[in-house]
């Protein structure tokens, strides 16, 4: 029997599924997820990953059932999952959505590319995002991605015409999406257990209040958002007291594919379209509709350049902090403890919730690139197994952006005191997630170390205990990181290697009604206000 194999990734839906589609006009198709060891041993996993994914995977499950056909969940490597596959019931067509991940996924693909021209199987990969694969030149990429984002959403054909090839007889039974899923009909094919966390050597924890998986948690947040929440997200997104609610929170469900990109973009341009003259969901609306643009943008500088993950984007700045490795300064920034209120409240906010704004974001990693003076690639990885929503496109090219290597962006610094002074004048997100900081007397509520100690005991706080003691002076360590990354900028060699990654990475976006030298700046601002 000649079938299509759909391998879903991070893509977990059935609606504008460009793969499944494509395979089902060809005739039956087998559905299948792998775990990959491998992957999951990653450096940037986390149990929380993990557990979105299977919630999201078991109501893709539920959705295929419905359409009579099963995603089946197999264990191993992908290679070697496709070849045990193979062995038992010959392919030629393999249907997969392109992946723009972390280093490892990159190689993977590679291994599975090279597999597939060894069987004769013909991989179709389709775009997930508006990225384009082996783009040639930056000035195309505007267009390509407005064309993607336009394009009709790919439609399953309707059963009977949607046929499902069954699992091949000796690869039963295979792992379970669902614990629950054990009628006779199926109990063949869903015997087994997907692996437990633990079992994959991921930490045991996870934050208690992160957002589930799934497609219908997608679609609620989604219409919430467009019918209500977007009223506030100009303005909103900025502070961490209004952002859990302002800001569209799908960054998670985009990030695994539970959402397609697309029909983001064409359910918000139907809202704004919907939506009377000055009402102020339109503002924030248009407003998210340039942040899904640059959330492609940045993903297109890692599908360019893979490396960028682990060494800068800017040549000429390696070595300004490998050799000065800090870990009492990192451990300091991951517990919590950097005496910084707002800082220490965000670390507090992540670790329950999965989730932070963006500034907030661009905050932490301000605070360990300049004061701290930190490398980005290890608070990178601390970062992404604490951000549910993790993309990795995203996520490191912002890591380098924040921490001034990408040789092209305005150096942006964020002092904390200054920023809970703008953002938390009253003291209430602080004292939200750092319970000793409600007692402390406001006027000591932006540098609570300064406090006497008399003043302290006498609201039961300790100096160094309840109240952490930040490791640096906070204003001359940033005036010393500052001066070390604008001395190196200033060089020849450095000023003259900027040209290049502008025109490989540099962003092409106008914006309406502006052009040359002021269009470019105005674009680049925005680069550095991404958020969701």
């Amino acid at each position: 029997m000649r079938y299509g194999l759909v391998w879903f990734k991070r893509d977990l839906r059935l609606a504008d599924h460009a793969a499944l589609a494509a395979a089902a006009r060809r005739g039956p198709v087998l559905c299948v997820l792998i775990v990959e060891p491998a992957l999951w041993a990653q450096p940037d996993a986390a149990r929380q990953h993990y557990e979105f994914m299977l919630e999201s995977a078991r109501a893709l499950h539920g959705a295929l059932r419905r359409l009579g056909g099963r995603l089946h969940l197999m264990v191993g490597e992908a290679v070697e999952v496709l070849d045990r596959l193979h062995a038992a019931a010959p392919f030629d067509a393999l249907y997969s959505h392109e992946e723009t991940g972390n280093g490892a996924s990159y190689a993977r693909d590679r291994a599975v590319a090279a597999w597939c021209r060894a069987r004769g199987v013909r991989w179709h990969e389709l775009p997930q995002f508006g990225v384009v694969r082996r783009l040639d030149d930056r000035d195309r990429w505007q267009a390509a991605w407005e064309a993607h984002v336009a394009a009709p959403q790919a439609m399953l054909p309707a059963p009977p015409a949607l046929c499902f090839a069954p699992l091949p007889a000796a690869l039963q039974p295979a792992a379970s999406l669902s614990s629950a899923d054990a009628s006779p009909a199926s109990a063949a094919i869903v015997a087994a257990r997907a692996p437990e966390a633990v079992a994959l050597g991921l930490d045991a924890f996870q934050p208690p209040r992160r957002q589930r998986g799934g497609r219908d948690a997608a679609l609620a947040v989604l219409h919430e958002f467009l019918d209500a929440r977007s009223a506030h997200y100009r303005g909103g997104i900025s502070s961490p007291l209004k952002a859990p609610t302002a800001c569209s929170r799908l960054s998670p469900y985009l990030a695994w594919g539970c959402l397609s990109l697309r029909e983001v973009v064409q359910a918000t341009r139907a809202r704004i379209a919907a939506l009377p003259a000055g009402d102020r969901r339109r503002a924030g609306l248009a407003a998210f509709l340039s942040r899904l643009y640059w959330h492609c943008h940045f993903i297109q500088k890692l599908e360019s350049e893979p490396a960028l993950e682990f060494r800068n984007l800017h040549r000429g700045y390696d070595g300004l902090r490998e050799g000065a490795w800090n870990p009492a300064h990192f451990d300091a920034l991951v517990a919590g403890r950097t005496g910084w209120p707002l800082v220490d409240a965000c670390v507090a906010m992540l670790r329950e919730t999965g989730w932070i704004n963006f500034r907030m974001r661009a905050m932490l990693v301000s605070v360990a690139a300049y004061p701290l003076w930190l490398h980005w690639r290890e608070v990178g990885l601390w970062l992404a197994r604490a951000f549910l929503d993790y993309e990795p496109g995203i996520h490191w090219s912002q890591l380098q952006m924040q921490s001034g290597t990408t040789g092209i962006n305005t150096t942006r610094v964020y002092n904390p005191i200054k920023q809970a002074r703008d953002h938390d004048p009253q003291g209430v997100f602080v004292r939200r997630w750092l319970p000793a900081l409600r007692r402390l007397p406001d006027a000591w509520l932006f540098e609570p170390w300064r406090m006497p100690g008399e003043v302290a005991a006498r609201h039961g706080l300790r100096l160094g205990e309840d109240i952490a003691l930040p490791p640096v002076e906070l204003e001359i360590a940033t005036r010393a990181a500052k001066a070390r990354v604008h001395a190196l900028r200033a060089q020849p060699e450095v000023r003259a290697a900027k040209a290049a990654i502008v025109e490989r990475h540099g962003s092409r976006k106008r914006p309406e009604g502006r052009r040359g030298k002021a269009a470019s700046a105005a674009a680049d601002a925005a680069q550095l206000d991404l958020g969701f």
